[in-house]
Protein backbone atom coordinates (compact mmCIF):
# COMPACT_ATOMS: atom_id res chain seq x y z
CA UNK A 1 0.00 0.00 0.00
CA UNK A 2 2.95 2.10 0.60
CA UNK A 3 4.22 2.15 -2.55
CA UNK A 4 0.53 3.11 -4.30
CA UNK A 5 0.38 5.75 -2.04
CA UNK A 6 3.56 7.62 -2.18
CA UNK A 7 3.07 7.62 -5.78
CA UNK A 8 -0.21 9.35 -5.10
CA UNK A 9 0.68 11.94 -3.00
CA UNK A 10 4.08 12.87 -4.85
CA UNK A 11 1.74 13.87 -8.10
CA UNK A 12 -0.63 14.97 -5.48
CA UNK A 13 2.07 17.53 -4.42
CA UNK A 14 3.08 18.57 -7.99
CA UNK A 15 -0.26 19.41 -9.18
CA UNK A 16 -0.87 21.27 -5.70
CA UNK A 17 2.13 23.45 -6.92
CA UNK A 18 0.76 23.35 -10.42
CA UNK A 19 -2.84 24.93 -9.24
CA UNK A 20 -1.18 27.58 -7.55
CA UNK A 21 0.71 28.74 -10.31
CA UNK A 22 -2.71 28.35 -12.45
CA UNK A 23 -4.42 30.41 -9.71
CA UNK A 24 -2.16 33.44 -9.56
CA UNK A 25 -3.06 34.24 -13.15
CA UNK A 26 -7.01 33.25 -12.73
CA UNK A 27 -7.41 35.46 -9.28
CA UNK A 28 -6.53 38.51 -7.28
CA UNK A 29 -5.44 36.38 -4.57
CA UNK A 30 -2.29 37.24 -3.76
CA UNK A 31 1.04 35.56 -4.61
CA UNK A 32 2.13 35.12 -1.19
CA UNK A 33 -1.05 34.13 0.13
CA UNK A 34 -1.10 31.57 -2.84
CA UNK A 35 1.88 29.90 -1.68
CA UNK A 36 1.27 30.11 1.93
CA UNK A 37 -1.74 27.63 1.31
CA UNK A 38 -0.16 26.20 -1.52
CA UNK A 39 3.20 25.16 0.02
CA UNK A 40 2.64 23.42 3.15
CA UNK A 41 -0.14 21.45 1.28
CA UNK A 42 2.54 20.10 -1.34
CA UNK A 43 5.07 19.65 1.63
CA UNK A 44 2.87 17.65 3.53
CA UNK A 45 2.22 15.40 0.41
CA UNK A 46 5.80 14.28 0.78
CA UNK A 47 5.78 14.35 4.48
CA UNK A 48 2.56 12.16 4.53
CA UNK A 49 4.94 9.25 2.09
CA UNK A 50 7.30 9.09 4.68
CA UNK A 51 4.72 8.45 7.70
CA UNK A 52 2.49 5.85 5.59
CA UNK A 53 3.62 3.05 8.24
CA UNK A 54 1.75 4.77 10.81
CA UNK A 55 -1.91 3.99 11.43
CA UNK A 56 -2.98 7.93 11.27
CA UNK A 57 -1.36 8.17 7.92
CA UNK A 58 -4.46 6.99 5.50
CA UNK A 59 -6.93 9.34 7.59
CA UNK A 60 -4.66 12.37 7.00
CA UNK A 61 -4.34 11.52 3.27
CA UNK A 62 -8.44 11.64 3.17
CA UNK A 63 -7.92 15.55 4.67
CA UNK A 64 -5.20 16.60 1.98
CA UNK A 65 -7.82 15.26 -0.36
CA UNK A 66 -10.46 16.74 1.22
CA UNK A 67 -7.88 19.95 1.05
CA UNK A 68 -7.20 19.87 -2.39
CA UNK A 69 -10.97 19.54 -3.47
CA UNK A 70 -11.66 22.58 -1.39
CA UNK A 71 -9.53 24.35 -3.39
CA UNK A 72 -12.24 24.27 -5.78
CA UNK A 73 -13.43 27.69 -4.49
CA UNK A 74 -10.29 29.56 -5.84
CA UNK A 75 -10.33 27.36 -9.16
CA UNK A 76 -13.38 26.36 -10.22
CA UNK A 77 -11.62 23.29 -11.97
CA UNK A 78 -9.68 22.23 -9.00
CA UNK A 79 -13.38 20.54 -7.70
CA UNK A 80 -12.81 18.02 -10.73
CA UNK A 81 -9.21 17.38 -10.10
CA UNK A 82 -10.14 16.75 -5.93
CA UNK A 83 -12.89 13.88 -7.16
CA UNK A 84 -10.25 12.62 -9.49
CA UNK A 85 -7.60 12.43 -6.84
CA UNK A 86 -9.99 11.62 -4.00
CA UNK A 87 -11.13 8.18 -6.34
CA UNK A 88 -7.20 7.71 -7.25
CA UNK A 89 -6.56 7.53 -3.32
CA UNK A 90 -9.60 5.21 -2.50
CA UNK A 91 -8.24 3.11 -4.98
CA UNK A 92 -4.64 3.29 -4.48
CA UNK A 93 -5.40 2.44 -0.63
CA UNK A 94 -8.17 -0.04 -1.70
CA UNK A 95 -5.55 -2.20 -3.96
CA UNK A 96 -2.75 -1.75 -1.70
CA UNK A 97 -4.81 -3.05 1.42
CA UNK A 98 -5.15 -6.12 -1.07
CA UNK A 99 -1.78 -6.46 -2.26
CA UNK A 100 -0.64 -6.22 1.09
CA UNK A 101 -3.08 -9.36 2.21
CA UNK A 102 -1.57 -10.90 -0.55
CA UNK A 103 1.98 -11.16 0.08
CA UNK A 104 1.67 -11.72 3.64
CA UNK A 105 -0.64 -14.86 2.99
CA UNK A 106 2.33 -15.58 0.10
CA UNK A 107 5.00 -15.34 2.82
CA UNK A 108 3.22 -17.93 5.42
CA UNK A 109 2.30 -20.08 2.63
CA UNK A 110 6.29 -20.37 1.91
CA UNK A 111 7.24 -21.11 5.59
Amino acid sequence: MRALCSTHLIGQALVICLAALVAMQLTDISTGTLWAVAGPSALACVWLCAKLKEPWAVPAGWVLQAGLFLTGFVVPMMFLVGVVFAGIWYGCVRVGRIIDTAKAAHAAAAE
